[in-house]
């Protein structure tokens, strides 16, 4: 059960359960359609950040992941709304992509460059976070198929999550720094 503002709310409703589910905008649409998979994919992202948060020990990642959830979750509301109905939620922006290009450049001063390809892991937060990063690759490439299917998706979201990919990588990185997890170098198989 939730509890909200005083008024207990259940948590199930049986409304989804003839495979529909109510869009944040308020229609109502199956639960298979391309733009559902793409918000279902933020929240799988978000849960896994929620995951490598509860593993970083390091103040600076901690936040970083914490307000990258807070985001994801905008990001999941834009695309559960659709233009015919008033959005209540503000938007992903340029703003917003900008701000983790700034991110990158400030973690990138503290790990070393790469020359190899590294494959994922390390430590648990790590791993974790590289595993976020692979999600949000998925989620971009929804994103792309459902642009070409509907016209009414935000494109700055797109820049924003292959950004976002790219900070998972950095953020990966930085974290086997400071917790001390090995970086594995891929090596071609005999």
């Amino acid at each position: 059960m939730v509890i909200l503002h005083d008024t207990v709310m259940k948590i199930y409703t049986g409304r989804g359960d003839q495979g529909q589910t109510s869009l944040f905008s308020g229609e109502r649409v199956g639960k298979d359609l391309p733009r559902v998979a793409a918000y279902g994919t933020l929240d799988e992202l978000n849960s896994v950040l929620g995951s490598a948060l509860s593993f970083s020990q390091n103040k600076k990642v901690r936040k970083i992941l914490l307000s990258l959830q807070h985001k994801l979750f905008e990001a999941g509301a834009d695309l559960a709304t659709t233009s015919s109905q008033k959005r209540r939620i503000d938007r992903i922006e340029e703003t917003d992509w900008r701000q983790l290009e700034a991110i990158i450049d400030d973690l990138q001063g503290d790990i070393p460059s790469l020359k190899e390809f590294i494959l994922p892991g390390g430590s648990s937060g790590a791993a974790l976070i590289h595993l976020g990063r692979v999600i949000c690759r998925r989620a971009e490439r929804e994103l792309v198929a459902l642009m070409k299917l509907d016209q009414d998706v935000n494109s700055e979201l797109l820049v924003y999550l292959n950004r976002l990919s790219d900070l998972l990588f950095v953020m990966a990185r930085y974290e086997n720094i400071l917790e001390g997890g090995k970086e594995e170098i891929w090596q071609k198989e005999d």
